[in-house]
């Protein structure tokens, strides 16, 4: 990670850090595209053995079946890189690792997009946990590295405005 970004990303996994110590809780996360940015932002917070259950990155059905315990039925439900299989990512991971919250990301980092028709800079995000999020988001970059980053940041956000959001 570079830049602007990097340190963005940094300091929104401080705070998310900060807050699950804080209240005693714990994360899981399943990611694709991002390529395991959200987890090693998570994992770079002072103190995250305390609250880091895990992290998967899973590019297909099988790694999403035996990493983060999607049924056979889920995976046939919904498509990759749509909000509801997204959602349904996070919540097995959150129930897999016995999680408060969990994050999930699948999507098309670039620089070409994917099989299922997405363009570079395609990806959908998920929250589970007291409360429940989804967002798609379109980056209209093909640059991977780019993308990879701006997932995780969008990924982070999305998680820490869900944990305000719980205690409101």
């Amino acid at each position: 990670m570079a830049g602007k970004l990097r340190s963005e990303i940094e300091q929104i996994a401080d705070a998310i850090g900060q807050r699950l110590l804080e209240r005693g809780e714990s994360i899981a996360v399943a990611e694709s595209s991002a390529g395991g940015l959200i987890s090693a932002a998570l994992l770079g917070v002072a103190g995250a053995s305390a609250y880091f259950k895990g992290g998967v990155v899973v590019y297909n059905a099988a790694g999403k079946q035996r990493l983060a315990g999607m049924t056979p039925e889920e995976l046939e439900s919904h498509r990759p890189s749509t909000a509801p299989h997204t959602a349904m990512l996070a919540r097995a991971i959150r129930a897999r690792l016995e999680a408060s919250w969990a994050i999930a990301e699948t999507g098309a980092a670039g620089p070409t997009g994917n099989r299922y028709g997405d363009a570079a800079g395609h990806a959908a995000l998920a929250v589970a946990g007291p409360v429940e999020r989804t967002e798609v988001i379109n980056t209209g970059e093909s640059d991977r590295r780019h993308n990879m980053e701006a997932f995780a940041l969008a990924a982070l956000r999305m998680l820490q405005n869900a944990m305000q959001d719980a205690t409101a």
